[in-house]
């Protein structure tokens, strides 16, 4: 893979350095590829030793592009001074973690969080990080995240919500986490994706620690709202990732940027200036930085969320504004109609899209995938949940489309692509989205809508 993208990229790098692997060991190329383990040790015998770099606060970190799934990935750049900051302030405050004391990111080195909480954040405050290579079911069962847990005597993790129904899927009744002594572990965080109620109260149930929402971006590096654990414990409200932290004034704006009041769902925007480790610009494209975070709203960062802010403070984020769809005349949010399909007993995790009608403008379809061991028809469950919606929010729903699906098309870090589906639906053509976990799961996906009498997809350009 890494010489196949040395060939196809205009940048050829002086050299390369390999780490080789004992289950299959790469080829190296004469002049060009540096063996990890050699070279290092090369280097002791040498006494070679590379002096600390002076960096001003404002230069460039590392640049991360985000995941793609509303668009053309966008370079965001991260600055030293003010991510340093952040990190620090809250490994105590936000996640209750002192130094020494061992914090578990299991997430992919690669994306936002991993930056943040397995190469940063744990070292700036003296605690130690987990580096886990693998994931929650299948390595070699459901119980890996528990092992891992009582191994290492992790005091808290943090791990996406896609980890924990895929869990659920495998182990409904938990029984696994039964078989690991988890007496230091504390506290469970989730963030990537909306941690949907159910999800949160079956991880409370089984493991009986607190679990903890919290929403952020790769944008912004660190939470935009949580609950500060280390600061005291706020009482959890399902649904909801707790409260703005510092440095956030988050308001819920209409589509004219005027304020909404409690309980009316709009635009979550973050009120300028951003606090420290937001992004200062993309990557050689300050004009699309502000295109697409600052012009639609004057004096607001547009976090591109839609949800609400409830009497206390709370804030609920329900879905991409994208995702809010427009059912003759009624602005409804897929996140809700998640929820409520989620409560089904023989569901384990869904996706609610909307697809173009001709006459109502837009109609919700729901995928579902189904915990492991259940043997009933398809059909008999698809209307049960569409009967669910029904009886929850109300006939304004329109909620008559369910399909049964073997998975559900996600990134690498576990955000569902519910744009590419909706494109599938519609019959639009698509991008394969760079970040997909499994391209072969479209197929699937296109194959089940045909099943249900949608719209043949367009050619995949």
């Amino acid at each position: 893979m890494l010489d196949k993208a040395i060939e196809l990229s205009a940048h050829k790098p002086a050299s390369c350095l390999i780490y080789q692997r004992p289950q299959v060991t790469a080829s190296l190329v004469a002049g060009r590829d540096l063996d990890w383990a050699a070279t290092v040790a090369d280097a002791k015998t040498r006494g070679r030793k590379a002096g600390c770099v002076s960096v001003a606060a404002t230069d460039p970190l590392y640049i991360l592009y985000t995941s793609g799934t509303t668009g053309a990935p966008k370079g965001v750049v991260r600055d030293n001074g003010g991510h340093m900051v952040a990190l620090k302030w809250t490994m105590k405050n936000l996640y209750g973690i002192e130094p020494g004391e061992v914090f578990w990111a299991a997430s992919d080195v690669g994306w936002v969080v991993g930056h943040s909480y397995i190469a940063y954040a744990q070292l700036l405050h003296g605690a130690t990080t987990v580096l886990f290579e693998g994931k929650p079911v299948g390595t070699p069962d459901a119980g890996t995240f528990w092992r891992v847990i009582a191994d290492h005597k992790i005091a808290a993790m943090f791990t996406a919500p896609t980890a924990f129904r895929a869990i659920k899927k495998e182990d409904p009744t938990g029984a696994l986490i039964k078989t690991y002594d988890l007496k230091a572990f504390r506290t469970l965080f989730l963030a990537g994706e909306r941690a949907d109620p159910e999800t949160i109260k079956w991880a409370e149930e089984k493991l009986r620690v607190p679990v903890i929402d919290h929403w952020w971006q790769t944008e912004t590096g660190w939470a935009i709202c949580g609950n500060p654990v280390g600061l005291g414990q706020l009482p959890v409200k399902h649904g909801s990732p707790s409260v703005p932290m510092p440095g956030y004034q988050i308001d819920v704006l209409d589509e004219k940027g005027q304020p909404l009041p409690a309980g009316t769902q709009g635009t979550l925007a973050v009120k300028l200036p951003l606090p420290p480790s937001c992004l200062p610009t993309l990557w050689n494209n300050n004009e699309r930085f502000r295109k697409s975070y600052l012009s639609d709203f004057s004096g607001y960062y547009s976090t591109s969320d839609a949800g609400y802010r409830d009497a206390d403070g709370y804030v609920f984020v329900m879905a991409r504004t994208d995702d809010v769809i427009n059912v003759a005349g009624h602005r409804l949010s897929t996140g809700q109609m998640e929820e409520v399909v989620a409560q089904h007993k023989d569901v384990a995790e869904c996706a609610v899209v909307g697809v173009a009608d001709p006459m109502k403008g837009q109609l919700p379809a729901g995928f579902v995938v189904l915990n492991s061991g259940v043997d009933r028809p398809d059909k008999e469950i698809e209307a049960e949940i569409v009967k669910l919606v029904r009886d929850v929010i109300g006939p304004v729903a329109a909620f008559k489309n369910v399909m049964v699906v073997k998975r559900l098309p996600k990134t690498r870090s576990g955000k569902v692509l519910r744009a590419t589906m909706r494109q599938i639906a519609d019959g639009e053509a698509y991008k394969m989205p760079a970040t997909i976990d499994d391209p072969l799961i479209l197929s699937e996906i296109t194959d089940v809508l045909k099943q249900h009498g949608f719209t043949q997809p367009a050619a995949k350009p």
